[in-house]
């Protein structure tokens, strides 16, 4: 009989990588990939046409754009992405966007 206490025991590789991404200030990784996967359901084909969600950090999404153009574009309806980002994540998974300009971001796609 084992005299280890109960932090011990085995548990699901995905309880333990959960663990250890709040941790490390990532979030619930499930809600971190569902932002990134339902980015372009939450803004749409044309802005996701220029635009991609990357990660998700304490609360902030970083969303890189092809152009300042959607930059601004984003920043403007950052209001309005976060409402839809609540509505298919959960509230307060994602509380900002940080919006970073790559001409090359999209080449190849």
């Amino acid at each position: 009989m084992s005299t280890r206490g109960h932090d011990d025991d085995p548990r699901p590789i995905g309880e333990a990588l959960a663990a250890v991404a709040r941790g490390l200030g990532l979030g619930d990784p499930a809600r971190a990939g569902a932002a990134v996967e339902r980015w372009p359901e939450v803004v749409g084909p044309a802005l996701a046409a220029h635009t991609e969600a990357r990660g998700l950090r304490d609360g902030t999404l970083t969303v890189v754009v092809d152009g300042p153009a959607w930059a601004t574009q984003v920043v403007a309806l950052e209001s309005r992405i976060l409402e839809g980002l609540a509505a298919v994540v959960g509230d307060g998974a994602c509380r900002a966007l940080r919006v970073r300009v790559d001409p090359g971001a999209f080449r190849g796609r």
